[in-house]
C-alpha cells in the first residue's frame, strides 16, 4: 500500500469521534515540544520483546512511528491499522515507506469499531489512545479485541497515569487536566478523565506481565498477555 491509494473508511465521525486530521502535520513536533523523547520511549520499551508477532492490530498510532519501527525490527509481521483520522492514517502510510505493503490501513472509530472474525491477533498496541475512551468504551473495546486474540496474544500500552504521591496531586493531575482541555480545545475531544483501563483490560482476560514508569509515573508503558480461557 502507498499513501496515495484510497484508505479503507467507514463513518468515523459518527458519534462525536475527536477529529485529529488538522494535528497530522504537527503531532510528531507538538509531542517533542512538550515532552522530548519520553513517548517515544514508552512506545518502544517492549518492542524487542514483540518480534515473535505475526498478525498485530494497531489503533490510534498517531503518525505511524511505532508501526514504522514494529515493521522494520519484525520483517514478518502484517499490521491492520485502526485510526479515526484518516490524515493520521497516511501519515502512517507514509513513513511505514516500503514496508507499507504489510499494512492495511482502515478508518474507523474504535468505539463502534468491528474486528474481521477472520482475523487472529497476536499483537494488538495502543500508545496514548485508550485516554480517548471511556471505562466502559475500553472494556468493550476490549471484549471484541479479545474474541479475534488467541490465547497468549500481547497487548502493549503506554500511557499518561497519575501517581499516587504529591508529584500525582501536584504536578500530573493539573498537567493531565491542562492537555485534556488542550486536546479538547483542538480535536473535539470530549473525554476529561483518564479511564481505569487496568480494569477494563483484565474483565476482557488481559493480565499484566511488565510495566515501566518515567517522570515520577506520569508516564507508564505495559505488557500484557491474554489468558486462556481456562484460566479465566
Amino acid at each position: 500500500m502507498s499513501a496515495s491509494l484510497p484508505l479503507l473508511s467507514s463513518k468515523a465521525q459518527e458519534g462525536g469521534a475527536p477529529d485529529f486530521d488538522g494535528l497530522a502535520r504537527a503531532y510528531r513536533w507538538i509531542e517533542y515540544l512538550s515532552f522530548g523523547p519520553m513517548l517515544s520511549r514508552c512506545r518502544t520499551e517492549f518492542i524487542r520483546r514483540l518480534s515473535h508477532c505475526r498478525s498485530a492490530l494497531v489503533i490510534g498510532d498517531g503518525d505511524g512511528r511505532f508501526t514504522a519501527r514494529l515493521l522494520a525490527t519484525n520483517p514478518l509481521i502484517h499490521i491492520d491499522a485502526i485510526d479515526a483520522s484518516p490524515e493520521m492514517l497516511r501519515a502512517l502510510v507514509r513513513r511505514a515507506g516500503n514496508d507499507a505493503l504489510r499494512v492495511r490501513a482502515e478508518v474507523h472509530d474504535a468505539r463502534a469499531w468491528t474486528p474481521n472474525h477472520d482475523a487472529h491477533y497476536d499483537l494488538v498496541v495502543t500508545h496514548f489512545f485508550l485516554d480517548c475512551l471511556t471505562t466502559a468504551e475500553i472494556e468493550s473495546l476490549a471484549q471484541r479485541i479479545a474474541a479475534v486474540s488467541a490465547p497468549g496474544a500481547l497487548w502493549v500500552i503506554s500511557e499518561f497515569a497519575i501517581p499516587e504521591s504529591w508529584f500525582g496531586r501536584f504536578i500530573a493531575r493539573p498537567l493531565i487536566a491542562a492537555l485534556y482541555c488542550a486536546f479538547g480545545l483542538l480535536t473535539g475531544l470530549h473525554i476529561r478523565n483518564l479511564p481505569d483501563h487496568h480494569t477494563a483490560l483484565a474483565a476482557a482476560g488481559f493480565q499484566p506481565v511488565a510495566r515501566r514508569t518515567w517522570l515520577s509515573g506520569l508516564l507508564e508503558s505495559e505488557l500484557l498477555v491474554r489468558a486462556s480461557c481456562e484460566r479465566r
